[in-house]
């Protein structure tokens, strides 16, 4: 009684852990068995690992691989830093201010964001036309632009999230900072900034791997090769069917993801600290 009992509490939920992890690693182990197979193809990657080298590994530097990275690193890191700044900014007057017109923005931000972001491309393409004739740094093919359409399409879904986040600051530690003397600044930089890092990690990371992943908007707006992201480069490798190179794309896709990984690992500590402590704010 007692062992049909633990499995019905408790024991069952081994089994379906382990059919998770398998789900969610297969896939990785998969895309790593043909980064190191040297005959860079899936055909022949039905066993795994059955042919090992690196040949795929060094093939990239005959590529502009590395030079797809740093945009992408580029471009990921700006859109990261852009949508903390302008998002925390909203969010903050949104949240302490007391406005005309306030309640009427943040309904028309959520309005917004309930369109598909599909609908823009076309619109998103033609402004961009048009800048470039005045402003060629705000033109197609400039990765300035992509980092602005970036930050204007994340903008109201930012705001929102840290919107939430900055009313579970208690408004005493505002309103004590101003008797003291503090500035609005001040008490932005120096009090709420810190006490919001959480929600400001979490806004980083999406925008971060938002702007790493995505293939649309930076195949529509960037068109020459040196300014591509790893996304449209390594797209180029097998959009062929009959010349596709799927072990160079295996070995690009698995450097590709280290830093996603690596800024994950760095702010895992926020993340969860923001989950929990914003499940007990009231």
């Amino acid at each position: 009684m007692g062992t049909r009992r633990w499995w019905a509490e408790v024991g069952w939920k081994y089994p379906v852990g382990a059919v998770i992890v398998f789900y969610a690693i297969f896939p990785l182990v998969y895309a790593l068995s043909a980064a190191l197979d040297p005959r860079g193809s899936l055909a022949g990657s039905s066993r795994l690992f059955s042919s090992i080298g690196l040949d795929n590994f060094s093939a990239l530097s005959d590529t502009m691989f590395w030079t797809w990275v740093t945009n992408t690193l580029v471009i990921g890191g700006a859109a990261a830093v852009g949508a903390v700044m302008m998002g925390a900014a909203a969010a903050y007057a949104f949240s302490r201010f007391r406005f005309r017109g306030r309640r009427v923005s943040l309904t028309t931000l959520l309005i917004i964001q309930m369109f598909p972001q599909t609908v823009a491309f076309v619109a998103v393409f033609l402004l961009l036309i048009a800048l470039g004739n005045v402003v060629p740094a705000l033109g197609v093919n400039s990765r300035l632009a992509l980092i602005c359409v970036y930050l204007g399409g994340a903008l109201g879904a930012n705001t929102f999230l840290m919107y939430g986040f900055f009313n579970s600051v208690p408004r005493e530690i505002d309103e004590a900072a101003t008797i003291d003397g503090a500035s609005h600044a001040q008490i932005y930089w120096r009090l709420i900034m810190p006490l919001v890092t959480p929600i400001l990690a979490v806004v980083a990371l999406l925008a971060f791997i938002a702007a790493f992943g995505d293939f649309i908007l930076a195949r529509i707006v960037l068109t020459s090769e040196e300014n591509w992201t790893l996304a449209v480069g390594m797209y180029q490798w097998v959009s062929n069917q009959l010349t596709s190179r799927w072990g160079l794309f295996a070995a690009g896709a698995v450097i590709g993801s280290i830093p996603v990984l690596a800024l994950f690992l760095s702010l895992q500590r926020y993340i969860v600290g923001g989950l929990s402590a914003g499940s007990v704010k009231g």
